[in-house]
């Protein structure tokens, strides 16, 4: 078991348990189930559990974001919920923009991070051939540049295990099949080369086929020779047909000799109808595409500079980066360069800054404390713990990030600058940009950095305001003074005041929940004691939790066991995520009807993050009016 078991076991439970997980995967900050059923997942649980950042839904998945530590955190689920980390994945349910958006990040995220890696061992080669600590053909270079290289020209071999796990096809029978267009006698241009071998050098192709050239044949049929050396759709489509064989195969093949005759079925269909048939399809598509993504840049670079650069961070929320991820792998294979990811490159560095900046104008501690490990993140590309824990929460200073990162991208586009290398996050991947000795493109990225740090920090340091009350003196004897944090809770009922441990429920009166007090209501009405936040709000409209603006998380308990009566005799003004203000109506409930259906309207009063506060303490009066102070909360 590792240190984040107990961790571990909370978010298996509040997921639904391990019977409701058909899968897992992980990315860099992500854990990324595919449940059964998501209405089992407790949401705001999760939302609010330490180790969590916030939970997301996208693209099919439930995405729960833990931060840097997140491969830490998934192995030890694997281990408590049963599951295996060389599990199938299962198809996605949603539209097809989802299942595309799922299937393309299913097949990217497990080795996402070897290819970051992979390129930034290929920036640094250039680094060092551009500080001129060797040449381009001296055997360091060769021997780095093969180890970069490596994933990118056998990119059909890893999409081939990555893609049958997400298809479910046998995993080795996906390697195979990307091995198999690796293999170097059916590229292209070995195909052309044997034909003018034995036409003439030069000779023109015998067939074409969608106006692609065909220099032979399988069994009569002309065969379009294609280089699936590093390519990218082609393995994931033949895949998902040979998916489909296997599937047929299985239900006809005896199980006694499935293990080798299935695949042999599959080898014998999927490939030759992907060489022959899907493969020069994609190729042609593919074609077209990269065609109108090179007619928009060359349209207007600084406008699609401007545009990724001002969304990035929000299709990186939602999961949607992966559609644009794949555009640039081939780009980078067709051209050996790419512009498609350079707009987005200063978002990570425009975040980072705003994060700099909230630091130095927060007052909140426990806020302010997550900013350093989050501006150190930020600083190698991984904004997620900036993103949902500071920034987006606060919302100004998000859209000030976005400015900062659309103005990075502007510049970068427009001046032309090109990645080489599809390489490393945050500072690593400014070597991305050096080509054959020449870094004139890694200094405009250090320059684009500094205007999307600029503007994101200058932006939110003088137009941002942080709306947590100020420090507040309170007097502990005549003669000294300390400072200190308080929050007050206004009463959200009134009535008569009674300590918690006199609760008829035992939960609540030994306080298991949190802190607080029993009221027995004289009016049947909840309105908001603070601005902020409706969390919770039971579909049974008994009880009510809130979140300040500056963080306490109250438990309004109306009645004891009244969830039984499924919402009758309650009414609610607000909805859940609503934000209110102090003094809102919130529930109203008739307290007669209750109590003679036979239940207690005594209302707990719970502050259930009290361990969050130095002291929680309680109004010593024995009556309270909407408005007086019921809870005072120190920091």
């Amino acid at each position: 078991m590792g240190k984040y078991n107990e961790l571990a076991k909370k978010i298996v439970k509040n997921v639904g348990g391990e019977e409701n997980i058909n899968s897992l995967t992980h990315c860099i900050t992500r854990l990324r189930f595919k449940l059964k059923d998501e209405s089992k997942a407790n949401d705001d649980i999760l939302k609010n559990m330490d180790g969590v950042v916030t939970v997301m839904k996208s693209g099919g998945q439930y995405q729960v974001v833990i931060g840097n530590h997140v491969p830490d955190v998934y192995a030890d689920v694997i281990e408590v919920a049963h599951l295996s980390g060389e599990s199938e994945e299962t198809p996605s349910d949603g539209n097809i923009f989802n299942r595309l958006i799922d299937i393309l990040s299913g097949c990217f995220q497990p080795f996402l991070g070897a290819m970051a890696a992979a390129g930034m061992v290929k920036g640094v080669n250039a680094l060092f051939v551009f500080l001129k600590l060797y040449t381009n053909t001296s055997g360091n270079y060769t021997m780095l540049n093969g180890i970069g290289d490596a994933v990118f020209f056998f990119m059909p071999v890893i999409l081939g295990y990555t893609a049958a796990k997400k298809f479910r096809l046998n995993p080795m029978v996906g390697l195979v099949i990307g091995a198999a267009l690796c293999y170097p006698s059916i590229q292209g241009g070995a195909l052309k080369a044997a034909y003018e071998l034995t036409a003439g050098a030069g000779a023109a192709a015998p067939y074409n086929l969608f106006s692609l050239p065909a220099y032979d044949t399988f069994l009569g049929i002309p065969w379009v020779g294609a280089s699936y050396t590093s390519s990218v759709i082609p393995v994931i489509f033949i895949i998902a047909f040979a998916a489909q064989i296997q599937k047929i195969a299985k239900k006809i093949v005896p199980s006694v000799v499935q293990t080798f005759l299935v695949p042999f079925i599959v080898f014998l269909i999927a490939l030759p109808v992907g060489f022959l048939i899907i493969g020069p399809i994609i190729s042609m598509l593919t074609e077209v595409l990269s065609t109108g993504f090179r007619s928009l840049m060359a349209f207007s670079p600084a406008l699609y500079g401007v545009i990724l650069g001002f969304f990035w961070q929000v299709l990186v929320i939602f999961g949607l980066h992966w559609s644009v991820i794949p555009l640039a792998i081939m780009q980078m294979q067709q051209d050996g360069a790419s512009q498609v990811l350079v707009g987005s490159f200063c978002a990570s560095f425009a975040q980072t800054a705003v994060v700099l900046a909230m630091y130095f104008k927060l007052k909140d501690k426990k806020l302010k404390a997550l900013c350093p490990p989050a501006i150190i993140s930020g600083i190698f590309g991984v904004t997620e713990p900036a993103i949902y824990g500071i920034t987006l929460p606060k919302k100004k200073p998000f859209i000030f990030s976005m400015i900062g990162a659309a103005a990075g991208g502007f510049y970068l586009m427009a001046n032309g600058v090109i990645s080489y290398v599809m390489g490393g996050l945050g500072i690593f991947g400014v070597v991305n940009f050096i080509k054959d000795g020449d870094a004139s493109g890694m200094m405009k990225s250090f320059v684009g950095i500094i205007i999307a740090a600029a503007i994101g920090f200058l932006l939110t340091f003088f137009f941002w305001k942080d709306d947590a009350k100020e420090e507040s003196e309170m007097t502990v004897s005549s003669d000294s003074k300390i400072s200190v944090n308080k929050e007050i809770v206004a009463t959200p009922v009134q009535g008569t005041i009674a300590p918690l441990s006199t609760s008829k429920d035992a939960a609540f009166a030994q306080g298991a929940l949190g802190k607080g007090v029993v009221i027995h209501p004289t009016k049947g009405e909840v309105v908001a004691p603070f601005d902020g936040t409706v969390m919770t709000l039971f579909p049974t409209k008994h009880a009510i939790g809130l979140i300040s603006d500056q963080g306490l998380e109250l438990l309004i308990h109306i009645g004891l066991d009244t969830v039984q009566l499924d919402g009758k005799y309650f009414e609610s003004f607000v909805n859940q995520n609503d934000h209110v203000k102090k003094g809102q109506l919130l529930v109203r409930f008739d307290m007669e009807a209750i109590e003679k259906a036979g239940y207690s309207i005594e209302t707990p009063i719970i502050v259930t993050n009290a361990a969050d506060y130095l002291d929680i303490l309680e109004s010593q009066n024995k009556t309270i009016s909407s408005g007086e102070e019921l809870i005072t909360a120190l920091v």
